[in-house]
């Protein structure tokens, strides 16, 4: 099994197509990165076949889920080739069409909330926690994960989706089809770290719902790196995501609050720490659909309707 992610508009047309050609070459895949036909797909949930020779923890019949990293993407399809690090065991509780929702939004909220954010099960207890657009596959995984560790939770959606967050644990939602989000935010800021998926354009006033010198964070898992190399090459895109990224840095200076990027980083360690959650229950998957292989672009046009109730599954075969 194998879901769908799509973080903007943008990754229907190739975006981030020069940097990802330039890790796919370094990481000795010599593939054109305009060459298509490309198989999509980051994260995957099925039974190992085979494995190399210096795969030590894993052997042929156990039952795995994993995400892949960027240079190696395409897990719409039958067999999958995927390094051992960045695969763990699937949780024992859940079916492989559930387990196929959580890799790649796992392995992203941790790598913005816990890795740059430095978050840890022992010190997020009662800290104050904004997720952005909490409806989607990763907010409905950030809310669980934050709620999990003892966190106050609020969060953004539409009303179609309130009872949705707040049975997964949000303890304060905004209905922006409803309310005014800025004028709500306002009169709740003190957040200790606020988790962006969708791109603010308005940093500063995200900045600023911050407390003031308590080492809280704005974390944005869609900084302009990837834009910027496409429109700039590897070079000059480089050094201008560095110059705006000491800019982000600046803005938080004055007033011990800081402007974070995060990207999303394969990792089976992760995915096995998150496996025991969800067979503790701690987390829970949220599928909206699930499209058999033969639909996968009826599956894409419904993402980009927007409005995503957790995450879309494709069925590879006719197997749970």
């Amino acid at each position: 099994m194998t879901t769908i992610d799509i973080q903007s508009p943008q990754s229907y047309c190739g975006y981030g197509s020069v940097a990802i050609g330039t890790l796919k070459r370094l990481c000795d895949f010599p593939q054109d990165p305009a060459e298509f036909p490309l198989t999509f797909g980051r994260d995957f949930s099925g039974v190992v076949i085979d494995t190399g020779r210096s795969v030590k923890n894993f052997k042929p019949g156990d039952e795995v889920w994993g995400a892949l990293g960027a240079q190696r993407q395409g897990t719409h399809a039958e067999f999958v080739l995927a390094a051992d690090s960045s695969v763990s065991h699937k949780p024992k509780s859940i079916s492989h069409i559930e387990a196929a929702s959580i890799p790649y939004v796992a392995a992203t909220v941790w790598s913005a909330l816990c890795v740059v954010g430095e978050l840890r099960r022992d010190t997020a207890r009662g800290m104050r926690s904004l997720v952005c657009a909490g409806s989607g596959g990763i907010g409905t995984f950030a809310i669980q994960l934050l709620r999990a560790w003892g966190a106050h939770v609020t969060t953004t959606c539409s009303t179609e989706a309130v009872h949705l967050v707040t049975q997964l644990g949000a303890d304060e939602v905004i209905d922006y089809s409803t309310q005014n989000v800025m004028e709500e935010l306002k009169m709740l800021k003190g957040f200790d770290i606020i988790l962006d998926s969708i791109g603010q354009e308005n940093a500063d006033f995200y900045l600023d719902l911050l407390k003031s010198w308590s080492n809280s964070k704005y974390v944005t898992i869609v900084p302009p790196f990837l834009m910027n190399t496409d429109k700039y090459g590897v070079i000059g895109g480089t050094l201008l995501s560095l110059v705006q990224a000491s800019l982000d840095t600046a803005k938080g200076l004055k007033d011990g609050r800081s402007l974070r990027w995060a990207l999303f980083a394969p990792s089976g360690c992760v995915l096995k720490t998150i496996s025991q959650m969800v067979d503790n229950g701690e987390i829970t998957p949220v599928v909206e659909k699930v499209f058999q292989f033969q639909d996968t672009p009826d599956a894409y046009r419904k993402l980009q309707e927007g409005h995503a109730r957790g995450k879309t599954v494709i069925s590879v075969k006719n197997t749970a």
